[in-house]
């Protein structure tokens, strides 16, 4: 069961987290809910970027198909890192400006927010579902490594609204 709240940081709109209810009544509510979200996250004012997204993914899949598609040994993108970052992209809430897509050589996809030299995020998507990741916020540094499992942790979430703001 989802819940719309009320964002702990701007700029997201309102996100969506899980909730116990087990009864009909909310799992309706949860169905109109995702539908209505559903139609909201196709809105190009509160999802910038995201159908651009969407499309500079399927356009990654294809370049980064073949072994060596770098012109050196880079391996070819696996599926499951594509199909998670395409998970990634649709757990995005409202109001969050899409990444950059990329490819990485051994086979993961790179998402990336670049505001400037001292402000940039950037996430490996693995083909086991961790995303790996670094940050620069002026002299700030953080990284890690956090599983994905539908939707953004915290964390990561966190650091792409502090580069974005």
């Amino acid at each position: 069961m989802f819940v719309a709240a009320p964002p702990s940081n701007p700029p997201a709109i309102f996100d969506v987290r899980p909730t116990l209810g087990a009864s009909n009544l909310a799992q309706s509510i949860e169905e109109k809910l995702r539908d209505g979200l559903g139609h909201l996250k196709q809105s190009v004012s509160l999802n910038p970027g995201l159908s651009g997204a969407y499309a500079e993914l399927a356009e990654i899949e294809e370049e980064c198909s073949i072994s060596g598609w770098d012109g050196y040994d880079a391996l070819p993108v696996h599926p499951l890192s594509v199909e998670f970052a395409r998970q990634f992209l649709g757990a995005l809430p409202l109001g969050i400006q899409a990444p950059s897509i990329g490819a990485d050589p051994d086979g993961h996809v790179t998402l990336e927010w670049f505001r400037s030299p001292g402000r940039i995020l950037s996430i490996s998507i693995s083909p086991e579902g961790q995303l790996h990741y670094a940050s620069l916020f002026g002299s700030s540094k953080q990284y890690g490594s956090e599983p994905f499992s539908g939707s953004i942790p915290e964390s990561v979430l966190e650091l792409a609204i502090k580069i974005l703001g």
